[in-house]
């Protein structure tokens, strides 16, 4: 009786009745992700519990395709064709967002953003405008520190502390404004807010005379927050108690339709 050749077996059903060793590659392509896009083959095994014979394999069909590329310390980084992948999922998250940001100009009057955490930067996908006269203009694909923004608390409250203080060492904290948090002690004090309020807010920091309230996409398969933005006088305390809520009902219901797959 002949055995079953390991491409055979490579390419079984796995149990959700998809492809095995397809959920196997992205599988090792996020763990690649999660460990800053750079690993041995030694960790990938660790990690995943996977025999090294088969990470092999598949790490040498990725590299083939271009979505992984082998260094020359022989560690394995993620591969330049999976920008391009990147950048069209950005911009079809952006479009999947727009109708959840229309519903909060809607009910709060205000511009409303998504933006996404791109490396260490901030990077907004998409909006929808205010119409009022007086208004918000954040233009879509602007990269920003998330230092000074209200998005870029509520996208970076739920790392942790190392690797907060790891970034903002990378970046730096310049001050945009007089109100800038531009000390990393200072700058952790204003996440545990964020924990403890369940959203985050931009007072000034990025620009002076505007408040944006933000709060992160719980579950979102990549760190995403969405947020208002208008000026001083009308985001006050009093519209903060009305807006916030919206804004944290909103971001469940985005996160629902994000994680909604059609089954096959």
């Amino acid at each position: 009786m002949p055995t079953s050749s390991a491409s055979t077996t490579d390419s079984a059903r796995s149990a959700s009745g998809g492809v095995q060793s397809l959920e196997r590659a992205f599988d090792l392509l996020e763990r690649m992700a999660d460990a800053g896009g750079e690993v041995g083959l030694s960790e990938l095994s660790a990690s995943s519990g996977l025999p090294l014979p088969t990470i092999h394999r598949l790490m040498r069909t990725l590299v083939s395709c271009g979505y992984v590329r082998q260094q020359p310390n022989r560690r394995y980084a993620l591969g330049p064709r999976l920008i391009r992948l990147g950048e069209s999922a950005s911009r079809l998250l952006g479009t999947w967002a727009r109708p959840y940001l229309a519903r909060l100009v809607e009910e709060t009057g205000e511009t409303a953003n998504m933006a996404l955490l791109d490396g260490d930067e901030v990077v907004y996908v998409a909006q929808v405008p205010s119409k009022h006269s007086m208004r918000m203009f954040t233009e879509v694909g602007r990269r920003v520190l998330p230092h000074s923004t209200g998005v870029g608390k509520a996208l970076l409250a739920g790392f942790p502390p190392e690797e907060v203080r790891a970034l903002l060492g990378r970046t730096g904290m310049p001050a945009a404004t007089e109100k800038t948090i531009t000390t990393p002690d200072g700058f952790l004090a204003a996440l545990e807010d964020v924990r403890r309020l369940g959203y985050a807010m931009d007072d000034n920091e990025q620009e002076i005379g505007v408040r944006c309230l933000a709060v992160p996409v719980p579950d979102s398969p990549t760190a995403a927050a969405i947020s208002i933005s208008g000026p001083a006088g009308r985001v006050t305390e009093s519209a903060k108690e009305r807006i916030v809520p919206v804004l944290q009902q909103v971001a469940v219901e985005l996160s629902e339709a994000l994680s909604t797959a059609p089954s096959g």
